[in-house]
């Protein structure tokens, strides 16, 4: 008796197709990308301060490359959308709620200047390009490659969403708040093709997060090896207070006094 005839799921016409489609895509072009980006991306978050610039802009480099040989029209990539002013409500709604935010935060007296090394940056519209930079990394390089790597759209997103935000562990708050963003910046992308509201969306919600969050608790919006040696980059205190950072109004005096 033939072997395959002992066992019918084995050697079906379907799983082999499925076994070589796989086998193609982990051999594609696409994948190749997608694996050697992110591997970059960790690389560069978790390497000290003096090679994250270098890495940062061999990264780019690559990035920008590869998509200028890709397929992919300006319209595809978000940059030329067909209708910009029905996905302008986004943006809208970031303002609305990092009002409400910067309110609540007033109130319980947590709102704060912005962390060391980010005031300067988002005074200018350089942040914003960075939180832009950001959407094009996330939709038009690694969402883009996932939809014809995975077998549907939502399996795309779920990746791209999960790829986003495991590249800001360990900060469990950045985490959290780049899985939901990442999922609806996802999601919107493929319903609008408008890079340029999510960029700008991002940049507003960026800058409210954090003046309204302690940086007790995200560590100056830093990830990777920058989160875990934030209290080496403190400036140093007063030895009044030193010993008195123990309240969220502390982190914030003390905050304020480094100023």
């Amino acid at each position: 008796m033939d072997a395959n005839s002992q066992n019918p799921r084995i050697g079906r016409p379907a799983d082999l197709d499925s076994s070589v489609l796989w086998q193609a895509k982990l051999k594609s072009r696409d994948f190749l990308e997608v694996a050697v980006t992110y591997g970059l991306v960790l690389l560069a978050v978790w390497t000290p301060t003096s090679l994250q610039v270098w890495l940062g802009w061999i990264i780019l480099a690559w990035v920008f490359s590869a998509t200028a040989a890709s397929p992919h029209d300006a319209r595809t990539l978000g940059f030329r959308p067909s209708r910009p002013w029905r996905s302008f409500w986004v943006v809208g709604i970031a303002l609305l709620a990092a009002g409400l935010a910067v309110w609540i935060s007033a109130q319980i007296h947590t709102l704060h200047p912005l962390p060391i090394g980010m005031h300067e940056v988002a005074r200018t519209w350089r942040y914003f390009l960075w939180a832009f930079v950001q959407q094009f990394l996330l939709q038009d390089f690694f969402l883009l490659r996932l939809l014809r790597l995975l077998p549907s759209k939502t399996a795309a997103v779920i990746a791209a969403t999960v790829l986003f935000a495991s590249a800001h562990l360990p900060n469990p708050l950045l985490v959290m708040v780049t899985l939901l963003w990442g999922a609806a910046a996802c999601a919107l992308f493929l319903r609008y093709r408008d890079l340029y509201s999510l960029g700008i969306a991002h940049g507003i919600l960026g800058i409210c997060l954090a003046i309204t969050i302690p940086n007790a608790l995200h560590h100056g919006m830093r990830v990777g090896l920058g989160y875990l040696r934030y209290h080496e980059q403190l400036a140093p205190l007063h030895r009044s207070q030193s010993n008195h950072i123990v309240s969220t109004d502390a982190w914030v005096i003390a905050d304020a006094t480094k100023r």
